[in-house]
């Protein structure tokens, strides 16, 4: 039985993919849990699959694209289970973009405020009183595909590199305070967001062996993690490429489908 003094971490999109993976790999490490989702049911029924008792574990229904929701989830985060001390914003949508087409311009500006506003409206509950107690780690879910515009991704690209690059300002803004900033940065791991994807996925991994090695970068510290270590190789490369050598190379990748085609 996990004891009442047992480390605490609070994760958002905890009911699927990669927030589930985390929430279940932190559970089998002892550690007492928080967790956010629209889906509480799912989450109760993930519980009781994974044998947690229920004074390990408490679910809280919110929003992240709503600020006032998940503000609210992270002070009664507090209230009932008292300050985390890891704080895991996962949540975020994946969704193919057109700029041609009038709805996908509304899908941009939902998807921004899910994967950015969303991720700092995470962070806020805690960040002045992790402060005060010197203490503290927030971890910003991005994604390799911040580190190149890759087609058909612009909303999504966009988002992520937003998350490194509000991750990194956070990060500096914390130095000093006990409070540590690190930034993930997933490849293709097997979730429900990459099950649609009609493109090959290298270095694809299993969710719980990505959550195996962010838990010990989380650990750690690391300030920025590619995980698997090959898709970072892979993103460096494609990063030092001349623009008309990656223009040629991307320009035949299958499109992610539009939320207005993926049923």
């Amino acid at each position: 039985m996990t004891s009442p003094q047992a480390p605490l971490v609070f994760i958002t999109g905890a009911s699927s993919g990669i927030g589930q993976a985390l929430a279940t790999r932190y559970a089998q490490a002892g550690w007492r849990l928080a967790l956010v989702a629209r889906r509480v049911a799912e989450v109760e029924a993930w519980a009781a699959a994974q044998g947690l008792v229920r004074a390990q574990w408490a679910v809280y229904r919110a929003d992240v694209a709503d600020t006032d929701s998940i503000v609210a989830a992270g002070q009664a985060c507090i209230a009932a289970q008292g300050l985390p001390d890891v704080v895991i914003a996962s949540a975020g949508i994946s969704v193919g973009m057109d700029t041609a087409e009038r709805a996908d311009i509304d899908l941009l500006r939902d998807l921004l405020a899910t994967n950015n506003v969303g991720l700092a409206a995470t962070f806020h509950p805690f960040l002045a009183a992790m402060r005060a107690r010197g203490r503290g780690t927030l971890v910003g879910v991005a994604s390799v595909a911040a580190i190149r515009g890759l087609p058909g991704h612009g909303a999504y690209s966009a988002s992520k590199a937003a998350v490194v690059a509000y991750c990194e300002s956070l990060r500096v803004e914390c130095r000093g305070s006990g409070v540590r900033v690190v930034t993930l940065l997933p490849g293709y791991v097997a979730t429900p967001l990459t099950a649609r994807n009609p493109y090959s996925m290298p270095f694809l991994m299993p969710a719980a062996d990505f959550a195996e090695r962010a838990m010990r970068a989380i650990a750690a510290g690391d300030s920025y993690r590619v995980i698997p270590w090959q898709m970072g190789w892979v993103a460096k490369l494609l990063r030092v490429l001349p623009n008309r050598v990656y223009d040629r190379l991307l320009s035949r990748r299958g499109r992610k489908p539009r939320r207005a085609s993926a049923g």
